[in-house]
């Protein structure tokens, strides 16, 4: 069996996939076909993969090569995890928005920077589709980690014509967080002891909608319905309380508990981000995740740096050990497993929506539970969703099909009027805003954006002449209402805290 890791040069999701897979006694000798455009990262996540399979004894093989043609020759599975534009591009996703008042923790998925990251990601990943068509297996599956997770699935499917599966951890880990609410209730209730513990296999859970916005509709432990208890539940945690506000408020309001993380979740609705004094009622500055402004930027900014300086002690490090206790709960493996041994596993899935939510329009991109063996993947209708929980999904489905679609046609106007529709972006931005900074966006990106290369000097020129006519709109000078500053190598070796940024222009 052959695997191809597109952008293998991401240590984080490499390292580990390749070590949920070799964990798996039958798949231990499939080879990994590893491909990056950079080829010092390639080089370096290939010496720390090919030492711990080397230090586990099995006989798997990895090529590594920067000719992603050649890696993807007949692959059964390609595993996806690029970020196409890489950090660069990701700061201004954050920064131009900010200026126009749109203050985003994370960026990926909705919202202005989600947005320009699918006009990004969309033509490679067309281009990958035809790369995997033209030489990969006939049956060849591809796994997609990259985000925006539906508008990169969506274009896969539709335009790509490769079968294509979404895969993220957002419900495994909301998962875990029920599982710790019902314990910490259970103790309390005299149910369970103290040295008892609710694990996430103790909790049989039904989570349905679309990716970053799947809600729980079913949730149940020992026979007991929590779903009417869910409020109390995470109002009675201990921590929840203080980093889960956003989620908590939404469960409160809509009855259903939401599987994304605060700072995600808080940008893809309209309410909670787009007065910049109130923000920072919403979110909590413990971890980046819980709503800080840039948040993720920042976070993947420190740990490239930490990466880069530190690989010569990752290498003195302890390998990785291939056993089932160190196997991640990432869905890639367990779906490869299932279709190659018969075993059954169930997750929850990105994939095209033919009726499974049936309020939610056929064609767009659901995450809903899947079930896996050696007849393939199985997915079952799930129904209707609760009117609260389809309408927010429903808003940002609009968003996301505008948004694909632009990336495939390369449409000035439709990438706008997607703008304009994005549920946060409309809450702060009017329309003229909205058309200036998609022109500044797209200006600042254009080396990422050939779909838009002859659209690119229009933009350039609409700038430039609302400026000399006086009536470019001003932008905000602001670092946001809650950025924190990107710590150094030494700060992050001392462990400090990142320092809140001072209020100056950006």
């Amino acid at each position: 069996m052959k695997i191809a890791v597109i952008g293998a040069g991401s240590i984080g999701f490499t390292r580990k996939l390749l070590g949920d897979i070799l964990t798996v006694p039958e798949l231990a000798n499939t080879t990994f076909a590893f491909t990056d455009i950079s080829q010092r990262n390639l080089d370096m996540v290939t010496q720390l993969c090919k030492r711990d399979i080397e230090a586990n004894q099995v006989p798997a093989t990895i090529e590594a090569t920067t000719n992603r043609r050649r890696a993807l020759e007949g692959a059964d599975y390609i595993l996806c995890v690029i970020r196409q534009g890489g950090l660069d591009a990701f700061q201004t996703d954050i920064d131009i928005p900010l200026k126009y008042g749109i203050d985003q923790c994370v960026g990926d998925t909705i919202c202005a920077g989600g947005l320009m990251y699918a006009q990004r990601t969309i033509p490679v990943l067309l281009d990958i589709c035809r790369d995997i068509r033209e030489v990969a297996s006939s049956h060849a599956l591809l796994l997609n980690y990259a985000n925006p997770m539906a508008m990169n699935t969506w274009a896969c499917n539709q335009y790509g014509g490769v079968r294509t599966i979404g895969l993220c951890h957002g419900v495994q880990h909301a998962h875990a967080q029920i599982a710790s609410c019902i314990e910490h209730w259970a103790k309390k209730e005299g149910l369970l002891a103290e040295h008892e513990q609710v694990k996430s296999q103790d909790v049989a859970v039904i989570a349905a909608g679309i990716n970053h916005q799947t809600w729980f509709l079913k949730a149940e432990w020992r026979g007991i319905d929590m779903i009417p208890r869910m409020l109390e539940l995470f109002e009675g945690h201990p921590t929840y309380p203080q980093t889960e506000k956003v989620r908590i408020d939404v469960l409160r309001r809509f009855g259903y508990y939401s599987t994304e993380s605060n700072g995600h979740l808080s940008e893809y609705l309209p309410w909670y981000r787009k007065r910049p004094a109130e923000i920072p009622q919403w979110i909590d500055l413990s971890d980046w995740i819980h709503g800080e402004t840039g948040g993720y930027l920042r976070h993947c900014s420190e740990q490239r740096n930490w990466f880069e300086t530190d690989f010569p002690r990752w290498l003195q490090a302890p390998p990785m050990e291939f056993t089932p206790d160190h196997r991640s709960s990432e869905h890639g493996s367990y779906i490869i497993e299932a279709l190659e041994t018969g075993r059954v596993y169930r997750g929850h899935f990105n994939v095209i929506n033919q009726g499974h939510i049936s309020n939610l329009p056929d064609g767009c991109v659901i995450e809903i539970p899947g079930y896996v063996d050696g007849t393939g993947i199985n997915m079952p209708v799930v129904g209707r969703l609760p009117l609260a929980c389809a309408a927010t999904c429903s808003a940002s489905i609009r968003v996301q099909e505008m948004g694909m679609e632009a990336a495939v046609h390369g449409d000035v106007t439709l990438l706008k009027q997607a703008m304009l529709h994005d549920p946060l972006v409309a809450a702060i931005c009017n329309p003229e805003e909205v058309w200036q900074m998609t022109d500044e966006l797209l200006v600042a990106q254009a080396q990422w954006l050939p779909q838009y290369r002859g659209e690119i000097a229009g933009a350039q020129q609409r700038l430039e002449e609302a400026e000399r006519k006086g009536t470019r709109v001003r932008p905000r000078s602001t670092h946001g209402a809650a950025r924190l500053k990107a710590r150094t190598i030494d700060e992050l070796q001392q462990g400090m805290r990142p320092a809140l940024a001072s209020e100056e222009p950006v």
